[in-house]
């Protein structure tokens, strides 16, 4: 099977248009710090210029991420300074809240002016740009348009669509991890109440391995560290993260440990604008004299997936400087707290040096200077991203970053431990808060007993097994809570395929975007209130709580006008679904929804570490999750902290074939593309485009912006392309290549997830790349 995609929006499965016709595509390498006086500017002309909110917006960037009274950013899942910050904010944060706050409007006028196969011709960008959606919309086949219809009509279509189904597994209930935690736990309830499990998430496709990997290895599947233990901390691993874009008040972070004195290492396929050096905004005194502050004491170039290899070369260095030098190790922490050291110990010293070099695509010196660092190093925290977790070896990559951790003793103390970067608002709260395919039957136990229903026992189906299933008419009810389904999922004409078998897609969403276009044989578009926007029940203004990256719980209190007074709130949309779908439900939906303490006041005596949740939620800076392996307690069945001992996985490539990785460019926010830019790549008006390492490029006979077709071989053999794509010379090691998503999911085949974590590979592309025909 072959899919070829152009640069526009093929209805059946190709990406986004991506660049203006009449302007030319420029490359000019970004040599300047992050953040600093371009971020300003870039702000500046965004709030202004572009979405014309010259009082609206600075407003809310005074109320963003701060206690008592404001709002958590519905960007990344970065905590909330622990100071006090008055501005603790980021570029993408702000335009992201301004792209919520804007003045335009997708409304009935506009539906029934352009057919939906109209619009499934626009760009992401231009979909997104029309504006907030108003009111409820139903698909209408005659006029392949959108058309008004009232709530109750909405919430009884939807109902009458789920309460007709043969079986409860045909229904799939997805979230994307912008739903706060009160709306979550509702979601949960009534896909439990209705009778399934199949809750898959956008963590089934971003950081599955993390979960699964510290779950084996530590009995808990978060991160240990929080704010402070970056704050203390002696040495910084950053592993396959792009901070200046994914999660750029990292930047500060990073800045202030380069000032104290830690070394900061980065590891990472691309030397990133986040890894050298910024300038922090709300730092007037450098922004006034461009005083530029490291964010980085060295760069490991490693190819991609070399990540293990990367780390079981610092492993290495560190045993053996430990024949040497018994303060090394920790032997006492080590003795006392893990269990399958000798074995790990065995597994590495059989590894040899010229493997772990070619497999990592760097030098034994390189690794021992980063050893060196380590060993030095009292304390140390190794933190990573989608880089480290979209692989076939996600899983076991971050075992062996437990295992470091554990040579040295870097768990449970105060600036020690591991620390992933969830990408994504809430995401950890979502599960957290029950949206889980395989839960936990002790959080079933308690679910049923405080909520008197009796939810399925058996596994759901994550994402993957979700489209499958859709493809092959298994599930033939598909509701989104958020997010853009279509076009974050792999395999891109898979996936619409597999969303026009179903009978009913239901979205819940702010703007317009792909997956309202991509739908079943009825649709359903439900319009929801923003982060950044008052929600009001029965006279009094609600407020929702989020949980960021490292298990700090938090309020989050709109302040601004709803876009529309047709809109409701994630909570009453599901209470108005679940009462539909559920006529006989004994769950008070409406009074749960009347005031969101009485959610908060359920799902204390349900979920583990929520325990008097209304009193320390107002606390002032919320409360954080208590983590058992932070306190060296280990829910593993050991009772220890287990060592793993995988073999080195081959990242090496078959002669005439390169790995691609899917990024983001620093002008989006997962599928939300706000230009064609990708100011710290040096990249302007061009998103198909592919990264190469020169040498590769030499040898294909390319030059900067030579058209090309990359074509991806799935593991069952068949291929996938995408033509006309522009390549430009990049820092990047040799055999490696890198391209935007959601424009090169269409290359990662269906079948391709990782057998460790499920999660689709997007990160570990076979291709060939030649100059297009």
């Amino acid at each position: 099977m072959a899919v070829d995609s152009t640069n526009r929006f093929d209805p059946d499965g190709g990406p986004s248009g991506a660049r203006d016709a009449a302007a030319q595509p420029e490359f000019r390498p970004y040599d300047h710090p992050a953040a600093g006086w371009g971020a300003a500017k870039a702000v500046t002309e965004f709030m202004i210029g572009k979405e014309k909110e010259p009082i609206l917006g600075p407003r809310a960037i005074l109320k963003m991420n701060h206690e008592n009274g404001g709002f958590d950013c519905p960007g990344c899942a970065w905590p909330d300074s622990i100071k006090g910050i008055h501005l603790d904010i980021c570029e993408n944060g702000i335009k992201h809240v301004t792209w919520e706050m804007t003045h335009k409007r997708v409304d009935r006028a506009f539906f029934a002016a352009h057919t939906v196969t109209e619009l499934s011709g626009w760009s992401e960008h231009d979909l997104e740009n029309q504006g907030r959606l108003t009111e409820p919309m139903s698909y209408d086949p005659d006029t392949d348009t959108y058309v008004p219809i009232s709530w109750a009509e909405a919430f009884e279509l939807a109902g009458r669509a789920l309460r007709e189904l043969d079986d409860p597994n045909q229904a799939a209930f997805y979230t994307s991890g912008r739903l706060g935690n009160e709306a979550t736990f509702l979601y949960q309830l009534l896909a439990r109440e209705l009778g399934t499990n199949n809750l898959p998430d956008c963590s089934n496709m971003c950081h599955e391995a993390s979960g699964r990997a510290l779950q084996a290895s530590l009995g808990t599947g978060k991160g240990t560290c929080d704010l402070a233990d970056w704050e203390a901390t002696d040495a910084l691993f950053i592993m396959g993260v792009n901070a200046a874009s994914n999660a750029p008040r990292m930047l500060t972070a990073l800045a202030e440990a380069d000032r104290r004195g830690a070394q900061i290492v980065h590891i990472n396929p691309l030397i990133e604008a986040g890894s050298r050096r910024t300038i922090i905004p709300h730092e007037f005194l450098q922004m006034a004299t461009f005083h530029a502050t490291r964010t980085g004491t060295l760069n490991l170039q490693t190819r991609i997936g070399g990540d293990f290899a990367v780390i079981r070369g610092i492993a290495k260095a560190v045993l053996e400087e430990s024949t040497r030098d018994p303060k090394a190790l920790d032997q006492e922490f080590i003795d006392r707290y893990t269990t399958g050291f000798h074995a790990y110990r065995a597994k590495v010293e059989a590894t040899p040096w010229s493997e772990i070099e070619r497999q990592s695509a760097l030098t034994e010196a390189e690794l021992r200077k980063a050893a060196r660092i380590y060993c030095d190093a009292d304390r140390s925290i190794i933190s990573w991203c989608l880089g480290v977790t979209q692989h076939e070896h996600g899983v076991d990559t971050i075992r062996e970053i437990v295992n470091l951790l554990l040579l040295r003793g870097n768990l449970g103390r105060e600036g020690a431990g591991p620390s992933p970067v969830r990408g994504h608002s809430n995401v950890q709260g979502n599960r957290t808060c029950g949206i889980n395919h395989r839960p936990d039957p002790a959080f079933l136990d308690r679910l049923a007993q405080v909520c008197g229903i009796d939810p399925p026992r058996e596994d759901g189906k994550d994402t993957v097994a979700t489209i499958e299933a859709m493809h092959a008419g298994q599930v033939r009810v598909f509701v989104g809570m958020g997010g853009n389904f279509a076009l974050a999922a792999p395999d891109t004409a898979y996936t619409v395929e597999a969303l026009r078998r179903c009978e009913m897609t239901i979205q819940v969403s702010t703007k317009l975007n792909r997956s309202h276009l991509v739908h079943g044989r009825r649709a359903l578009i439900l319009p929801c209130l923003g982060r950044t926007e008052r929600d009001e029940q029965r006279g009094k203004i609600q407020e929702t709580s989020v949980e960021d990256a490292m298990a700090m719980v938090h309020l989050s209190k709109g302040m601004k006008k709803p876009a529309s007074p047709h809109l409701l709130s994630e909570p009453a949309i599901i209470a108005g679904i679940a009462k539909a779908a559920l006529p006989q439900s004994r769950t008070p939906w409406y009074h749960y929804v009347g005031d969101y303490d009485r959610i908060r006041d359920t799902m204390a005596r349900v979920l583990d570490g929520f325990e008097d949740f209304n009193r320390r939620v107002r606390l002032p800076l919320g409360f954080r999750i208590r983590q058992p392996a932070r306190e060296l307690i280990f829910l593993t069945p050991s009772g220890r902290a287990e060592f793993s001992r995988a073999d080195l996985p081959d990242t090496t490539n078959a002669p005439g074939t390169l790995t691609l990785a899917t990024i983001r460019s620093h002008d989006q926010w997962n599928t939300t593309i706000y230009s064609h830019d990708d100011r710290y790549r040096g990249v302007k008006n061009l998103r198909t485009l592919v990264f190469m390492n020169a040498e590769d490029m030499a040898e294909r006979g390319l030059e900067l912006f030579d058209e090309v077709d990359i074509t991806s071989t799935a593991r069952d053999g068949s291929t996938r392309s995408v033509r006309r794509y522009q390549a430009i010379p990049y820092d990047i090691p040799r055999g490696c290549a890198a391209g935007y998503m959601p424009e090169l999911n269409v290359l990662c085949a269906i079948g391709d997830y990782s057998t460790q974590s499920d999660q689709p590979i997007m990160k570990n592309l076979r291709v060939t790349i030649e100059r297009s025909r």
